[in-house]
């Protein structure tokens, strides 16, 4: 018999991946864990290996009473760095200098703010930062994760191998193990978009995977092995189809109001950090993208400018429509680009993105020029105000890296 080469085995394992993808996406549309895309805090860009538990109640007392629960953000994840190693019985322990009370009293802390608390770790012995990871001990770590009442686990590929094979492998052993665990937790799959996990990853049990190599802090890096806003931006065009209730494509952390302030994000220093124009342009294509909405900046600190930004009901219903379609881009020309978003009810969502370095002034034949001729008869600009009657076009005037988004109606 001929021998399968490798090159095979892996498009075969692809193509059953993505069999078993779509039968999952089927059967996800009215899955309650993540039935939107996930929205929260991270700790990773601007804490990193700080984090503490002390940090971790001050932001989830600051979400409680600044308005970012109750427009949606109610995950609080704690990020690398947080393992202080295994037990006589192997089991997982947080470093207890910076966490001397214990993960299950912080999650009770956390609970009882009305928050749900996240954790990090890795497909491998060690995690991005070095220290203890879940490779081997899965089930035993998702137990215990469960015991300690974690509602969200983000699950790194650092010191992992290459091929797709066993990443798949790996990651569903977590994934089962989560299933398996009592309790349930949302699965965020971080392998950084190399392996194409939007194929595979609903199959490993994933709710949410990663699309793309970390994100930076600037709106474009111009540089092939640094991702700003826009490189992240352009590696979500075609992934549309496989993002919907229960299962997300994640172009990584929101780097609203960072202004320069993280490690990781800025280069230590290389990158400046965005602009308010800019994050705001960021923050509206995250929410067309139907992405998860995760901040990662300093909510003890956080500048009413972004506050602001962040907990605009509008935007963020577009995020949240239970319909669960991705926007993808529907004109091009010049600097301009369009983004549509389909919305339940018949609604739809259209962003318009300045991606030049000046202002712009604009008329668009929505009919014509976009090929969307429903008949709307309302129309709201998000960022001007009350609906107003919707005669086909949009007019608009664009600073630099500037959007505008429009809400349209029956």
């Amino acid at each position: 018999m001929r021998r399968m080469n490798k090159t095979s085995a892996k498009k075969i394992i692809l193509l059953l991946c993505l069999f078993s993808t779509l039968q999952t996406m089927a059967q996800d549309t009215g899955n309650a864990l993540a039935a939107t895309p996930p929205m929260g805090w991270n700790s990773w860009n601007f804490f990193e290996e700080k984090i503490d538990e002390t940090i971790l109640k001050q932001t989830a007392d600051a979400m409680a009473q600044n308005g970012m629960l109750a427009a949606g953000y109610n995950y609080i994840v704690i990020d690398d760095h947080w393992v202080g190693g295994r037990d006589r019985k192997n089991k997982l322990f947080p470093d207890p200098v910076r966490f001397p009370g214990g993960m299950r009293a912080l999650a009770d802390y956390v609970h009882s703010r009305g928050l749900k608390l996240g954790i990090y770790s890795d497909a491998a012995t060690l995690t991005c930062g070095g220290v203890t990871g879940s490779y081997g001990f899965e089930e035993l770590d998702a137990k215990t994760f469960a015991e300690w009442g974690i509602d969200y686990l983000k699950y790194d590929y650092c010191n992992a191998p290459d091929d797709v094979t066993t990443a798949f492998s790996r990651y569903k052993k977590m994934g089962d193990a989560l299933k398996n665990s009592g309790r349930p937790i949302v699965y965020s799959i971080c392998e950084w978009g190399q392996r194409k996990p939007w194929l595979w990853a609903r199959a490993a049990g994933g709710q949410l995977w990663r699309t793309t190599w970390d994100s930076r802090d600037v709106w474009q890096s111009h540089d092939k092995d640094l991702t700003g806003v826009m490189e992240i931006f352009d590696q979500q065009d075609g992934l549309q189809q496989y993002a919907g209730p229960g299962g997300w494509n994640d172009p990584d952390l929101l780097m609203v109001g960072l202004y320069g302030k993280g490690s990781s994000s800025s280069v230590d220093g290389r990158f400046k950090g965005c602009n308010t124009t800019e994050y705001r342009s960021h923050f509206a294509l995250w929410c067309m993208l139907a992405a998860p909405l995760m901040v990662n900046s300093d909510l003890r600190n956080i500048e009413p400018v972004t506050l602001a930004l962040l907990t605009n009901r509008d935007l963020i219903a577009i995020d949240q429509d239970g319909l669960g379609r991705q926007g993808h881009i529907v004109y091009k020309k010049d600097s301009i680009e369009v983004l549509a978003k389909e919305l339940d009810k018949g609604e739809i969502a259209l962003c318009v993105l300045n991606r030049s370095a000046q202002p712009v002034t604009l008329s668009i034949d929505v009919p014509g020029q976009l090929g969307i001729r429903a008949p709307f008869g309302r129309i709201k600009d998000i960022f001007g105000g009350a609906a107003t009657k919707y005669n086909g076009r949009i007019k608009c005037s664009l600073d630099v890296h500037d959007t505008r988004v429009y809400r349209l109606s029956l």
